[in-house]
C-alpha cells in the first residue's frame, strides 16, 4: 500500500519528498475536502518533484458541471499532474457521474500518462443534495473508464471514515473496485493508527493531510515527526 500525503506549497511538498512519501498530492483545505490548488502552485510543486514520484492534483468538490471539471482535468494534466482526483460533489444519480467523468477522461485523453480518479463521500447522506451513494463509486468509475476510485469524507470535522462505513462495508467497495480493474484508494480524517486498518482492507493507497499536520489539525503545517512515523508504518513502494 502506497502513501499519499497531501501538501499545499513546494515547501511542504519538499518536507514529505524527504520523509518517502509514495505520492504527492496537491490540493488547497481551505476549499473543501478536495479543495483545488491554483495552477502556479502546481507548477511549483511539479518543479520540486522527481519525475518518478506520482503527482496527484484535486480538481475540486465539483458541481454536476462536465465542461467546468473536463477544463480543469485538462488544466492539470498540462501542468504535469499524474493523477487527477473528480470531486463527485455535484451529483446525485450513477448517471449524473458517469457523464462527469467521461468528460473529464475525454479531456485528459491526449495526456497518456494522466490517470483519472472518482472520488466519493462515506458521508454523502450529511450532505442535504445527497451526492452519489459512496458504495455506487466502483460500478460508476468501471462504466466510465476512468482508472481509480477514492473514498473521502466531505465534511472535516473529526469524524473519520469508519464513522460512516463499517468494516464489511469498506471491504466490499475495495473489492468490488478491484474485481473492476480499478485502484483503490481510501481517506477520511484517517490518523496513523488507522493506517494498518486500512492496509488489512485491500486498498492501494491511503490518504492523509491532518495525521501528517501539526497539532493533527489539517489547515496547520506539515510536521516532519508526524511525516517519518506514517512513513515507517509502511514500506515505501515508489512504483507504478
Amino acid at each position: 500500500m502506497r502513501l499519499l500525503v497531501s501538501v499545499v506549497d513546494p515547501e511542504e511538498a519538499q518536507m514529505a519528498l524527504a520523509a518517502g512519501v509514495d505520492i504527492l498530492d496537491v490540493k488547497n483545505p481551505a476549499e473543501g475536502s478536495l479543495g483545488a490548488p491554483s495552477p502556479e502552485t502546481v507548477r511549483r510543486v511539479r518543479a520540486v518533484t522527481p519525475p518518478h514520484v506520482p503527482l496527484s492534483v484535486a480538481l475540486g468538490d465539483l458541481p454536476n458541471l462536465p465542461g467546468t471539471a473536463a477544463l480543469a482535468a485538462y488544466g492539470a494534466a498540462r501542468l504535469g499532474a499524474t493523477y487527477v482526483k473528480v470531486g463527485l460533489w455535484g451529483v446525485s444519480t450513477e448517471s449524473e457521474a458517469l457523464t462527469l467523468l467521461e468528460a473529464v477522461r475525454s479531456a485528459c485523453a491526449e495526456f497518456p500518462d494522466v490517470r483519472v480518479i472518482a472520488c466519493g463521500y462515506a458521508d454523502a447522506d450529511r450532505l442535504p443534495h445527497r451526492p452519489l451513494a459512496p458504495l455506487r463509486l466502483p460500478a460508476v468509475a468501471r462504466a466510465a473508464g476512468v482508472h481509480g476510485c477514492m473514498l473521502d469524507t466531505a465534511l472535516k470535522d473529526g469524524r473519520r471514515l469508519w464513522d460512516f462505513l463499517s468494516e464489511t462495508d469498506l471491504r466490499a467497495f475495495v473489492e468490488a473496485a478491484h474485481r473492476a480493474g480499478l485502484l483503490v484508494a481510501l481517506a477520511g480524517s484517517l490518523r496513523a493508527e488507522d493506517l494498518p486498518r486500512v492496509r488489512d482492507l485491500g486498498a492501494d493507497v491511503v490518504g492523509v493531510r491532518s495525521a501528517a499536520c501539526r497539532g493533527g489539525h489539517r489547515s496547520g503545517p506539515l510536521d516532519v515527526e508526524r511525516l517519518q512515523r506514517l512513513r515507517a508504518l509502511l514500506p515505501s513502494r515508489r512504483d507504478e
